[in-house]
């Protein structure tokens, strides 16, 4: 700390990032919980909800840079759901090799299913947090990202 005891900004900054990744885990816990019953996992359900938000059929690497995830995890994460039946492959007019991703009729239920199931739980939680503080957390942790992505790591 600093001589005024105060925290720094990097030290805020580092107790909201430790408390993010803590939230995270609890937060992909939680959905695990929610969409077990539907054979998903919070990942799959991540993979399954990109594809709905799309405004267009997508390639592995475009879901990815969306969710900011890692290309490969994704691929992985889509062939297992094409082996369940959830996603089908598209031929993309603009990429020979990298085909479109595509929800299909099974996936549309299951995610729609997730989606029931998770409603209800997430209006529970609203229910007892300030909207204008949401809304103060989503405008940090957006800036936080936007930064992050902008950074060069040092």
């Amino acid at each position: 700390m600093t001589d005024s005891m105060e925290p720094s900004k990097a030290e805020t900054l580092t107790d909201l990032i430790l408390t993010m990744f803590r939230t995270n885990n609890t937060t992909l816990a939680w959905g695990d919980r929610i969409v077990s019953p539907l054979g998903l996992t919070s990942a799959r359900w991540q993979i399954l909800g990109a594809i709905v938000q799309a405004e267009r059929p997508q390639p592995v690497a475009w879901l990815a840079r969306d969710l900011g995830a890692n290309r490969q995890n994704v691929q992985r994460i889509v062939n297992d759901l094409h082996k369940d039946g959830l996603v089908s492959f598209e031929p993309n007019p603009h990429h020979r090799r990298a085909q479109l991703v595509v929800l299909t009729s099974r996936g549309q239920q299951t995610y729609g299913a997730a989606i029931s199931l998770y409603n209800p739980l997430v209006e529970a939680l609203a229910e007892e947090l300030p909207p204008e503080d949401v809304q103060a957390a989503q405008r940090v942790l957006s800036a936080l990202r936007a930064r992050l992505e902008t950074s060069s790591g040092e």
